[in-house]
């Protein structure tokens, strides 16, 4: 095991790396410079000023060739020093940890209920007898999934915030304000966890041992909860190692929906400024939750299921 783990430590190195230098040079492809557009915003109407434009290119390194400024950049963000932001002058690192906890705090808890969810629906569709219910309940998570994270939020905004007063519409002021952007992202997330859960529990009680459980006179809460579902969920942890990652842009347009403070909002206004530093940090923290998610999958799939084990290349059965 130890040698898969270092072996998936490297591969996520690897995956830093290189979510670090495409978006470097991504944003540096976009038309329009941080410094110029720094400039602008911090004077009036019209072209800012070339003397401003030229010191602000030099205190941020601009004025190199991208060559060297790929590599003075690289190298300070591994020694975790990634600069400051050009819209406000204060540190990226700062900006973005001021902010992170209001993210993390909506993610979490749009997971918790997404995962909750989709088990509910997944053992829901394929407990009743009737196999119009079954089908019936079968067909929601389609429809989550289907249904886009903020057309969602702006329904959820019409109905709950601007028709009935439940919900607070905009702002991140205390836990009302988190249930409609929670709902908005856990709907689509739980529909394709519902979707592949309920697909493999529907394989798994066609199989011959759930027939031998039954024989015996299993009831089908014994059989779905103490047969079925621990050899149904192993697919669905693989999707949520990686909607974890999704849970994170979709913060992204949720955040600018609700008017939240996050950092989904952050890395919009850090894009339309080409504030490099503070797209860095995000970059590497979104990427960094996506390797750790993973690694935390796998090194639970033993637990769950003994026949699997982690060998220095794969996860085997």
């Amino acid at each position: 095991m130890a040698r898969y783990i270092v072996k998936r430590v490297l591969q996520g190195v690897f995956v830093l790396w290189a979510a670090y230098t495409l978006s470097f040079f991504i944003l540096y492809s976009l038309p329009g410079n941080a410094a110029t557009i720094a400039a602008a915003a911090s004077g009036g109407l019209g072209a800012p000023p070339a003397a401003l434009v030229h010191k602000l290119a030099v205190e941020y390194g601009f004025d190199k060739p991208l060559s060297v400024q790929y590599v003075d950049d690289l190298w300070k963000a591994l020694r975790l020093n990634f600069g400051n932001s050009v819209q406000t002058g204060q540190s990226a690192t700062s900006a973005v940890a001021q902010v992170l906890p209001h993210t993390i705090a909506l993610a979490v808890l749009s997971l918790v209920v997404a995962v909750l969810g989709g088990l509910g629906l997944a053992i829901a569709s394929t407990f009743p007898r009737a196999r119009w219910l079954r089908q019936l309940i079968g067909a929601l998570p389609s429809l989550g999934v289907s249904i886009p994270s903020f057309w969602l939020g702006l329904l959820l905004l019409q109905a709950f915030s601007f028709d009935i007063h439940w919900f607070p519409a905009l702002g991140d002021d205390g836990i009302s304000s988190l249930v409609l952007p929670t709902v908005a992202l856990a709907i689509p997330t739980g529909g394709y966890i519902a979707q592949l859960l309920s697909r493999s529990l529907r394989i798994t009680l066609e199989q011959p041992y759930i027939d031998q459980a039954r024989a015996k006179g299993a009831s089908e809460t014994r059989v779905h909860f103490g047969h079925a579902l621990r050899n149904a969920v192993i697919p669905s942890l693989t999707m949520v190692g990686v909607l974890i990652g999704n849970l994170l842009a979709g913060t992204v347009v949720t955040e600018t929906v609700f008017s939240r403070t996050g950092i989904g909002r952050l890395i919009v206004q850090a894009v339309n400024a080409r504030d490099l530093p503070e797209v860095q940090v995000v970059v590497i923290f979104a990427a960094l939750v996506f390797v750790v998610s993973s690694l935390v999958v796998d090194l639970i799939y033993p637990l769950i299921d003994r026949r699997i084990s982690l060998t220095g290349t794969a996860v085997t059965a």
